[in-house]
């Protein structure tokens, strides 16, 4: 059995009589209930949403915190009842920060989406009516104005000049004319006989037979590219949940090595057991989820005041572990907003400056602006275009608008900066464009004519052209093609005008041809830079679009994208990975091509960053590292896909946003390469104690002083440290790299010696010289504090000296500093943390030698990090 040919390539009316369809009268009423009934409503399958509830249980869905809950647990079970507690406290505390965070990004994102029930006119027992679009059926008979969002996939039977946007879709900057002749097979941008669910009428008319609803339009098959992505986890939750297992099989493993050298040297097991449980409950960081999740949240706060929406926590620091960013072009690059930027008039060339629908800028020639009354054939090309135009621009909330088409727009705006708006004679008469004609007319009240059109179409229609004056001189055809040709390699479209006199429109008079107006959809202003500046940080920048390849080509190379260009067809499945390396431009790209582009590049060793603000982008976004969608002019399909939203729709949010994702990495490391020698010196000093036979020089409550108190107050500097100033001229980190490098390690290690030979020495030499046991305890805490205190010093920075200058550009490094001192004060003095703790007043000597091991620990490292760098 064959499979018919899809719709666009069969008649119109093969495909009417196969869906038992009539091209005038419609559906009956009862036949289109009938199949609503069958198959359905016109909408695609509602995502399952994450409650409230299951938003907050899957903030705890991490090897971390799990390893902390059975902790807790632990701790509960031998009677540790005050640990426990204050264990669930931190994670409770940790759950709730990323659950608030989560939940003001969602109401964002609902405040971003502008939801409207959409409806349909269609053509039911011969009657037009308007139902709700979710009611329309296969063979219903629809009709299309301008204005209005096409309900379903349609085969289109008649058309009246009509021209589509399709760039949500297709990516596709320019609306479409479309015609019902069937044709041959081609790309889903190039069915000009289809009109496709979600994209917009901007000029003409057409009714259109339903082929598709629901899953089954274009819009769904890309609805189900989304559903089936499985969402890839983060390098940060990577890194993390590697780091937790290692972390968690050293603390089992240390722990099973205490029980088992206690056994050895005759200790009852139960003793041993519980001291071996202590130990790898001590161990376990437990502030540094919640450290992690502060530094990914103020990171978050950042972005929010650089107009973006993080959803998730981790995504932020992934920008800046990101490789490469694939960028859509259309909305993203470019301003989606279709900007005149030359004009050639009376043999002259013209500049047009400022870019979008905004009527900000000036007409020059020769880099000075004109006046008007000097140049009659230039003010003649503005009003023709003026004149020849049925789009309207508008402000509203501060920004110009365009209603109509986007190319009409352009020609609004350009007689707008020259102050022509108004100037215009009330039109009487129109000839819209039309595939046969290839033209548009309009005839004014004073009997002026304009014509639009195709350059090689306006110049058959002109017997003379306007000179410099604005007087008729001969036409010179093959200039003004060689000068549109020009304006073509440069990726400009190109329109001609004309002017006559006539009584009607039912002939036209042989015209004097006025000029051309070349327009783009331009580059953002900030665009380029922000390329460079990605560039400059090791970062490939990739454009991928649905346009033409000549035109992908043209702008790329205006932001800086200069290389290989590659089409859809050539994303094949035997492709070249050097080939995808090398591309920096991607043309005429399907949804289903965009997403193979992300996998290869992934499976390549990538971090993928997604830009894109189109439905057509939605199943890459979602493939991608981290998703990036626009916020103004993005779908919500983009927003509901993406894991952070540009409330500006600025491609420099990304750089932005890769800066500030660097950072916070940074400070993650910085952290954890400062905590982890407190948690591996307290196992060691344990241990030591175990092995030597004597009393704990700690106590497990006074392990949890140190893990809530000093690393939560000396590790709150590196959550708000600032970035390096160098941050973006270095290359992305190996995404293959482990969280900790070989030098990082031993640094922490020599750090971990440290406290265990100050720690346990120390301990053993205060009690030998007759100290009481919670003297000796005391002193071990304060040791581990003030070493502490000079490691952060040694962390600020992980590969210079940074003392004072620390302080100066953190005053965070001050307060954590004092609050500690206090801390650490109440902990030794007060009476009642002497009660709770265990702990017990101690004398100027015994400070004088804590801090000697402090600040021996802090010359130590110093010297390590010189030894390193001169490597």
């Amino acid at each position: 059995m064959t499979t018919a040919p899809a719709p666009y390539r069969r008649p119109a009316e093969d495909v009417v009589r196969d869906l038992g369809g009539d091209a005038s009268r419609g559906l009956t009423s009862a036949e289109a209930a009938a199949r609503l009934e069958r198959d359905g409503p016109n909408a695609l399958p509602a995502a399952r949403g994450r409650g409230p509830l299951l938003r907050f249980l899957l903030q705890f869905h991490s090897p971390l915190i799990y390893v902390l809950l059975a902790a807790a647990l632990i701790t509960w079970l031998l009677g540790e009842r005050v640990d426990s507690l204050v264990i669930l406290g931190v994670v409770l505390v940790n759950a709730i920060v990323g659950f608030v965070q989560e939940s003001r990004a969602e109401r964002a994102l609902t405040a971003l989406a502008a939801m409207a029930r959409t409806t349909a006119v269609v053509v039911r027992d011969g009657v037009r009516a308007v139902v709700p679009a979710a009611e329309l059926v296969r063979g219903d008979l629809v009709v299309l104005e301008a204005g209005d969002k096409v309900p379903a996939d349609l085969r289109l039977l008649r058309t009246d000049e009509l021209a589509v946007d399709e760039s949500a879709l297709t990516g596709e900057s320019v609306p479409v004319a479309k015609d019902p002749a069937p044709l041959p097979e081609v790309a889903l941008a190039d069915r000009a006989a289809m009109a496709f669910s979600g994209t917009l009428v901007t000029a003409g008319a057409a009714t259109g037979l339903v082929v598709a609803t629901g899953a089954d339009t274009e819009l769904g098959g890309i609805d189900r590219l989304v559903h089936t992505t499985t969402a890839v986890q983060t390098p940060l939750t990577r890194k993390i949940a590697q780091f937790s297992k290692v972390v968690t099989v050293a603390i089992l493993a240390l722990a099973a090595l205490t029980f088992v050298i206690g056994i050895m040297r005759g200790r009852d097991a139960t003793e041993m057991l519980t001291a071996a449980v202590a130990l790898a409950v001590g161990a376990i960081p437990e502030g540094l989820p919640a450290v992690v999740t502060i530094t990914l949240a103020l990171g978050v706060a950042r972005m929010v005041r650089r107009g973006a929406i993080v959803r998730h926590l981790p995504a932020v620091e992934t920008l800046g572990g990101t490789t490469v960013i694939c960028t859509d072009k259309t909305g993203t690059l470019t301003q989606n907003q279709m900007t005149v930027t030359a004009i050639t008039a009376g043999g002259r060339d013209y500049t047009v400056t400022g870019t979008g629908y905004a009527p900000d800028g000036a007409i020059e020639c020769g880099g000075r602006p004109v006046d008007l009354a000097e140049h009659p054939a230039l003010r003649e090309t503005l009003l023709s275009g003026l004149g020849c135009n049925d789009a309207r621009l508008a402000e509203k909330d501060g920004r110009w608008q365009i209603t109509g088409d986007p190319t009409e727009g352009a020609l609004v705006t350009s007689a707008a900066k020259a102050g022509l708006l108004g100037e215009v004679p009330a039109r009487t008469a129109t000839q819209p464009f039309s595939s046969e004609r290839r033209y548009m007319a309009t005839l004014h009240e004073d009997g002026t004519v304009y014509v639009k059109g195709p350059v090689e179409r306006v110049l058959q229609l002109c017997g003379d052209a306007a000179g410099p004056d604005g007087a008729p001189v001969p036409l010179d055809p093959a200039a003004v093609t060689a000068r549109a040709e020009a304006y073509g390699a440069d990726a400009l479209r190109v329109l001609a005008f004309a002017r006559g006199r006539a009584e009607s429109l039912d002939e036209l008079p042989r015209l004097t041809f006025l000029g051309l107006q070349a327009m783009l959809d331009p580059p953002r202003p900030d665009a380029a830079q922000a390329v460079r500046t990605c560039h400059d940080a090791g970062i490939q920048v990739k454009m991928i679009t649905g346009d033409h390849a000549a035109t992908a080509a043209a702008i790329g190379a205006r932001v800086g994208l200069e290389g290989e260009v590659m089409t859809g067809a050539d994303l094949t499945a035997d492709h070249a990975p050097e080939r995808l390396q090398a591309a920096t431009v991607f043309a005429r790209v399907s949804p289903e091509q965009k997403l193979r582009l992300v996998r290869a590049l992934q499976g390549s060793g990538h971090v993928i960053a997604m830009t894109g603000d189109g439905v057509n982008d939605a199943p890459a976004l979602k493939q991608a590292d981290i998703g990036v969608a626009m916020g103004r002019t993005g779908t919500d399909a983009a927003k509901e896909s993406a894991d952070m939203v540009l409330t500006e729709d600025d491609f420099t949010s990304i750089e932005q946003a890769v800066e500030e994702g660097r950072g916070v990495f940074d400070n993650l490391v910085k952290f954890i390469v400062w905590a982890l020698p407190s948690n591996i010196g307290l196992g060691l000093v344990l241990v030591a104690a175990i092995v030597a036979g004597t009393a704990l020089p700690i106590l497990p409550l006074q392990v949890l002083w140190l893990n809530m108190t000093a690393v939560l107050v000396l590790g709150l500097p590196f959550a708000v440290e600032p970035k390096d100033e160098h941050i973006m001229r270095r290359p992305p980190r190996d995404p293959g790299l482990p969280l900790l490098t070989r030098a990082m390690t031993v640094r922490l290690l020599l750090v971990s010696a440290i406290l265990l030979a100050g720690a346990f020495g120390l301990q053993h030499w205060e009690r030998g010289h007759g100290a009481s046991p919670e003297t000796a305890q005391t002193i071990v805490v304060n040791v581990f504090a003030l070493t502490l205190l000079t490691y952060m010093f040694n962390c600020l920075s992980l590969d210079r000296p940074l003392l004072w200058g620390g302080v100066r550009r953190n005053p965070w490094v001050a307060v954590s500093v004092l609050a500690l001192a206090a801390l650490q004060a109440l902990y030794t003095y007060a009476p009642f943390m002497n009660d709770v703790f265990g702990s017990a007043p101690l004398g100027a000597a015994a400070w004088a030698r804590i801090a000697a091991i402090a600040v021996a620990s802090y010359l130590l490292v110093e010297a390590l990090k010189l030894v390193q760098r001169s490597r």
